[in-house]
């Protein structure tokens, strides 16, 4: 039997990981912590063969914010992520544990393109364009060092994660679904990952307890107007998707401020490239 500890109470990763496992039984033990406070400081970590840590402040408009809140993102993302993989380490005194940090594509920077197609290769440098980004990326580089023989170190740097809950950009999606009567069909690619193949991922990573950087993403690259037909289908809606306007479209993407801007977020290409499996 393997025992998880997923630290970070509810959270959309955590409590679907947490569903999802139940379905194999005694196999697996999972338990979750509340990360808030200094309570969790106290309890012994050594009885877990792998720890899920999934606590975090997720991405948000971070046009506008205090020097404070910056700094939240630091102590949250970065500074608790690797206090809680040396406290593991230490209860563990020795024996063999995985510790499986959620960090983000978002650590390559936010640049898409509508009229460029942009691919993350295992050679990519990270180049953060936040203190988001910059937050994850800061955790990865002090979790990194904590990596030995006994004690797995894995990454995870996911694309877009989407499912039944989800929020974030995902959400923004299903407005336009259930709102629009018609939506732009751009051919784009963007690497993405439906909650339920990460869950798939994470057990995976569980049975193997493995270390390293890992890149999962769904199959096949997601063009937006297809999801956003697929989500107003799901919903009994229909939606007509028309390319004749395109080339205004990719016009709008050379548009300098927040036209541009929200043009290229929409439709541009973000992937992993998908030879090598990275």
């Amino acid at each position: 039997m393997k025992r998880i500890l997923i630290t970070g109470a509810n959270s959309y990763i955590g409590t679907s990981f947490e569903k999802y496992i139940a379905k194999f039984g005694i196999d697996y033990q999972v338990d979750t912590i509340d990360m808030h406070g200094d309570a969790w400081r106290e309890v012994d970590f050594s009885g877990y063969d792998s720890l899920f840590h999934v606590a975090g402040i997720a991405h948000a408009d971070v046009a506008k914010v205090s020097e404070e809140t910056k700094q939240m993102y630091y102590q949250v993302n970065s500074t608790l992520a690797i206090e809680t993989a040396k406290k593991y380490q230490q209860d563990l005194d020795g024996k063999i544990g995985q510790f499986i940090y959620m960090s983000s594509i978002i650590i390559y920077g936010e640049e898409t393109n509508i009229n460029k197609k942009r691919v993350i290769t295992s050679e990519t440098e990270p180049n953060p364009s936040n203190f988001y980004g910059d937050s994850k990326l800061q955790a990865e580089i002090g979790l990194k060092p904590l990596a030995t023989e006994s004690f797995h170190i894995a990454i995870l740097r996911p694309p877009m994660i989407y499912g039944p809950g989800s929020k974030g950009n995902y959400q923004q999606l299903v407005k336009l679904a259930l709102k629009l009567p018609a939506f732009p069909d751009v051919d784009n690619e963007r690497s993405m990952l439906h909650i339920e193949k990460l869950c798939e991922y994470v057990k995976n990573l569980v049975d193997s307890q493995k270390g390293g950087i890992f890149f999962p993403q769904n199959e096949e690259y997601t063009r937006t107007s297809h999801m956003v037909r697929d989500i107003a289908k799901e919903n009994g809606r229909s939606i007509y998707l028309f390319s004749w306007m395109n080339w205004a479209i990719r016009l709008l993407g050379y548009v300098p401020g927040k036209i541009g801007r929200l043009t290229n977020k929409a439709f541009g290409n973000l992937v992993y490239e998908k030879e090598g499996k990275i």
